[in-house]
């Protein structure tokens, strides 16, 4: 098996540690045992055309795997899944199903968690937001109860875990300093069962040392 090369940023600030994107690739890598390594990028290769032709948005992740080149966290993630079966049952439906609760914690339930990190995740950030920032928080609510009831008697989004779990798990990361998390005990738990996996714990430790060792110098 060949090794993949994956993009993750050199450093970023303590308050999106352990957010960046590239986590969710390292954890479905360590959950598919894919070998790997990391190129690690700053700001002057996000706009040099190398990377722009590898990831047009110069964002991360992006991988390079043979003579795929790909990018977007959610995509990469599904590129992994699709040879592992770690990370998607073998059935089709269930495969199926798994496949639309990846879709769902991208593109239902973690738009309205980011607007909410732009308006203010705890306080309105600005003057003159409140009321649009009610509305989004209430929004976010509204998917996280819906997860939350899917979740009442299950441990995992389809029968045990999979790309899905793995994919909505660090979107509920992103709420880390709000209870919006904690107050719903079933995403509570949820969340905390997919943490305590090792391949996550190894994941997150890897991304977190390379940010530490990569820290500016004190002033």
């Amino acid at each position: 098996m060949s090794t993949l090369t994956l993009t993750a940023f050199r450093w970023v600030p303590p308050v999106a540690q352990g957010l960046v994107r590239d986590l969710r690739v390292r954890w479905a890598l360590e959950e598919a045992g894919r070998p790997y390594q990391v190129r690690l990028i700053g700001p002057a290769d996000q706009k040099s055309p190398d990377y722009r032709a590898l990831q047009p948005f110069g964002q991360v992740p992006a991988i390079e795997d043979g003579e795929l080149r790909l990018f977007e966290s959610g995509a990469i993630v599904l590129h992994i899944a699709e040879a592992s079966p770690a990370l998607l049952p073998p059935e089709p439906a269930a495969r199926l199903r798994a496949r639309a609760w990846m879709f769902a914690a991208l593109s239902t339930v973690e738009p309205p968690i980011l607007t909410l990190n732009v308006l203010g995740m705890s306080a309105p950030r600005s003057d003159g937001v409140g009321p649009v920032r009610d509305e989004v928080a209430a929004r976010v609510d509204t998917r996280l109860d819906s997860v939350a009831a899917f979740l009442a008697d299950k441990d995992y989004l389809e029968g045990g875990f999979s790309a899905a779990d793995l994919l909505m798990t660090t979107v509920l990361r992103v709420l880390r300093d709000t209870d919006k998390v904690a107050s719903r005990p079933v995403l509570a738990a949820y969340q905390r069962r997919c943490e305590r996996r090792p391949a996550f714990a190894k994941a997150l430790a890897d991304q977190l040392a390379t940010f530490a060792q990569n820290a500016p110098a004190a002033r």
